[in-house]
C-alpha cells in the first residue's frame, strides 16, 4: 500500500520587527480565537468566588449615577441641557467608565500576562487587545440600565443616536487601547507608572463633559475638548441619543481623528519594545 504524505504546517518564529513592520495583521487574524479566550478568561476571574457575580456590573452604574445626582445635580446645581441629570450623568458615566476600564486593563495587561509572554508564542498585541474588549460587557450592561432610565423618564431615544452608539463605542476602544499600548510598554520597565496612570485618568475626567455639558468649556479651554476623544464621544451620544441639541460633528471628527492617532502611535511604540518584553518582565 502507498502511504499518502501529508502535509506538514511548519510555523515559523522571528523576532519581532520593529515598528510598523512588526504588526502583522494577518498573525493577529489567525490568532483571533486566543482573543475571545483570554477575553472569556478575564470575565470568569473577575467575577469569580462573588457573592452576588455579575450583579456588580449594574450596582456600580447605578450607584454612581446616585451619588452625582445628589452632588452635582443637587447640591452643585450643574446644568443638565434640559435633560434629566441621573439621564445626563448615566450616558457620561456608562462611557467614561469603559474608558478607564479598558485603558486600566490595557496598561497591566503585560504584567498579568507575565508567565505567558515567557513560556508560549502568540502575538503580544493580543493581550492589551483582549483587556481593551472585556468591559464591553459593562457598557452593555449599563445601555440596558440607560435604556430603563429612558422608559422611567418617558423619552424616546433618537435613530441617529442609535447608528452612532457602535462607531461611538469603537472609537473609545482605539484611544483606550492605544492609550494602553504605550502603558503597557512602559509598566514593564516602570512599576510605579500604575499609580500615575490612576492620576492622569481622574485629570483627565475632569476635562471630559462626564458630569458637565460641554458648554462650561466654551471659550479659552474649548481646545481642550478637540483634544479630547472622549469629550466627542459623550457629546455626540447624548445629541444623538436624546435629540436635546444638534450632534457637533466637527468634534465628533476631531474625536475620530485623534483616537486613530493615538491607536497608531500606541500600536507603533508598543511594537517597537516588545522583542524586550521577555528579558525585561
Amino acid at each position: 500500500m502507498k502511504r499518502k504524505n501529508k502535509k506538514k504546517h511548519i510555523m515559523v518564529i522571528k523576532p519581532p520587527g520593529k515598528g510598523w513592520e512588526g504588526i502583522d495583521l494577518n498573525e493577529l487574524w489567525r490568532f483571533r480565537e486566543l482573543i475571545w479566550v483570554f477575553i472569556v478568561r478575564d470575565i470568569k476571574v473577575r467575577y469569580k468566588q462573588t457573592l452576588i457575580g455579575i450583579v456588580w456590573a449594574f450596582i456600580r452604574p447605578i450607584t454612581t449615577v446616585v451619588i452625582f445626582n445628589f452632588i452635582f445635580g443637587r447640591l452643585a446645581q450643574i446644568p443638565s441641557e434640559g435633560i434629566p441629570y441621573p439621564l445626563f450623568s448615566l450616558i457620561g458615566v456608562s462611557l467614561w467608565t469603559y474608558f478607564t476600564n479598558s485603558l486600566n486593563n490595557t496598561g497591566n495587561s503585560l504584567i498579568g500576562g507575565a508567565g505567558l509572554i515567557n513560556k508560549v508564542y502568540f502575538p503580544r498585541l493580543i493581550l492589551p487587545i483582549s483587556s481593551a474588549a472585556t468591559p464591553l460587557l459593562d457598557l452593555g450592561i449599563s445601555l440596558v440600565i440607560m435604556a430603563g432610565f429612558m422608559i422611567y423618564y418617558k423619552i424616546t431615544p433618537q435613530l441617529t443616536g442609535i447608528i452612532l452608539m457602535p462607531l461611538l463605542t469603537f472609537i473609545v476602544f482605539l484611544s483606550a487601547s492605544g492609550l494602553g499600548f504605550i502603558v503597557a510598554s512602559l509598566n514593564i520597565k516602570y512599576r510605579d507608572l500604575r499609580h500615575a496612570l490612576s492620576f492622569f485618568i481622574q485629570l483627565m475626567m475632569y476635562a471630559t463633559p462626564v458630569i458637565y455639558p460641554s458648554e462650561l468649556l466654551r471659550g479659552r479651554f474649548y481646545w481642550v475638548m478637540n483634544l479630547n476623544p472622549m469629550a466627542g464621544v459623550i457629546e455626540a451620544a447624548r445629541a444623538g441619543l436624546l435629540g436635546n441639541k444638534p450632534i457637533s460633528w466637527g468634534l465628533l471628527f476631531s474625536a475620530c481623528v485623534v483616537s486613530v492617532l493615538v491607536f497608531l502611535i500606541g500600536a507603533f511604540r508598543f511594537k517597537k519594545t516588545e522583542r524586550y518584553f521577555a528579558d525585561i518582565i
